[in-house]
């Protein structure tokens, strides 16, 4: 496959600098995209960059990751209107081995290929480079002029900017720029990736290498995406989207996708899957036919669910989501563990009761009207009954003088009380 041109139906290029296609056409290329270990997870704002190099592996080229130890330390002011707090060397440690066991679901990390990934960290030729050194042998290479010229300096020194930039994040252009040139010289690394906020500061390593090694590198940049109704990409109500299940639950990760306009799963199917154009023409035809069956958001959030978090996990998610629509059985409801079940009913009214009321049998009345407060009192909660309008666990109670035993609860510990058709209630026994 030709890369840039894969890249270029899916949208996935800003700007690419003359040469690119003709270099990665004559051999087999290294080229390399930055994250800074400032957490221990990815979240999906990574995941452009992190689809590139899966693509770029994909058409047999070389993708390496660098983990920016040294840059985490500094702080990148691409995009930022202050300054980021800085890390320290064992939670940089700790965060780069989390990232690289997240970047082995994409990417082959397999070192007998000729183009397996490999993953780098800043930190290693930088750590014994003294600041001296660093002045003498790269700093006078660049000027104060050409540094001042590029957007992330300019925004931030700015009148719109009320906090200035530090002598530290002014010059971590050079910081980026000496990490392609190490890595044209040690890894015959060409060309450098990242979001379009990132060119000025990939295009200072190009220059870098040209004035140092008389060499030619390349640049390309992605958009950064956006969402159809102008918010951020990957923020929610929560925060970031992350791919963490610890820090968000694969049924939220899944539901992030699921719940995209119609415009931006259009978008992001090219972005985020390895679906063809062919397979993506089909599910847009799909889609216009029969809009209200979201076929392009099952799918999208099908292959990027999957790939994150496995096909068990996946199942688990669509299943979860069939709760809330009236469609799950008693059984698919057992099988969600205990953090996807609370996962589905976040936010929902809970009652804390006595978990030694189970062990003899508790009615059902007394239970959700006396020692829980889900009823506001046993006349109205025998009328809902006898109304058909209640639901212990998705099975309709029909006998106010049911009782209720341990081996109702779900997980050992939870009861989920429907009243009517959307108003849900958790009982938890502790």
């Amino acid at each position: 496959m030709n890369f840039v041109e894969e890249l270029r139906w899916r949208g996935m290029i800003h700007d690419v600098m003359p040469g690119t296609e003709e270099q990665l056409k004559k051999e087999l290329t290294s080229a390399y995209v930055g994250i800074d270990p400032t957490a221990d997870s990815l979240h999906i704002g990574h995941l452009v960059g992190v689809m590139m190099l899966k693509h770029f592996q994909a058409c047999g080229h070389k993708p390496l990751v660098l983990v920016g130890g040294a840059t985490g330390m500094i702080g990148d002011p691409s995009g930022k209107s202050q300054e980021r707090n800085l890390l320290d060397e064992a939670s940089l440690r700790h965060n780069q081995e989390c990232l690289k066991n997240q970047l082995a679901l994409f990417l082959d990390f397999d070192s007998s290929l000729p183009n397996g990934a490999e993953l780098v960290n800043n930190y290693d030729w930088m750590k014994d480079f003294s600041f001296l050194e660093f002045i003498r042998d790269i700093g006078k290479h660049i000027t104060v002029n050409y540094m001042m010229s590029k957007d992330s300096v300019k925004k931030r020194l700015g009148e719109e900017s009320r906090v200035g930039m530090s002598f530290t994040e002014f010059t971590y252009q050079l910081v980026q720029g000496f990490d392609f040139l190490h890595l044209y010289r040690e890894k015959n690394c060409r060309l450098q990736m990242g979001g379009s906020d990132q060119w000025g500061n990939i295009t200072t390593g190009t220059e870098l290498i040209r004035r140092k090694e008389r060499g030619e590198a390349f640049a390309m940049t992605c958009p950064l995406i956006t969402k159809a109704d102008g918010g951020k990409f990957g923020k929610t109500e929560s925060g970031n989207v992350w791919l963490d299940p610890e820090k968000t639950s694969p049924y939220h990760f899944y539901q992030f996708w699921m719940n995209t306009s119609d415009s931006d799963a259009e978008k992001y199917i090219k972005i985020f899957t390895m679906l063809t154009q062919d397979e993506v023409a089909g599910l847009a035809k799909e889609q216009a036919e029969a809009p209200h069956m979201r076929a392009m958001q099952k799918r999208l959030a099908e292959e990027v669910t999957v790939m994150v978090h496995g096909r068990e996990a996946y199942d688990s998610a669509v299943e979860a989501s069939q709760i809330l629509f009236g469609k799950a059985t008693t059984d698919a409801l057992r099988k969600i563990d205990e953090q996807t079940l609370l996962a589905v009913f976040e936010g929902v009214p809970q009652f804390t009761v006595d978990k030694a009321l189970f062990q003899a049998g508790v009615n059902v009345v007394d239970l959700l009207a006396e020692k829980s407060s889900v009823f506001p009192s046993k006349g109205e909660l025998r009328r809902t009954i006898k109304g058909g309008g209640m639901s212990i666990n998705k099975e309709k109670v029909t006998d106010a003088e049911l009782s209720i035993n341990a081996s109702a609860l779900l997980n050992d510990k939870y009861l989920l009380v429907q009243k009517g058709k959307k108003n849900y209630f958790l009982v938890i026994a502790q």
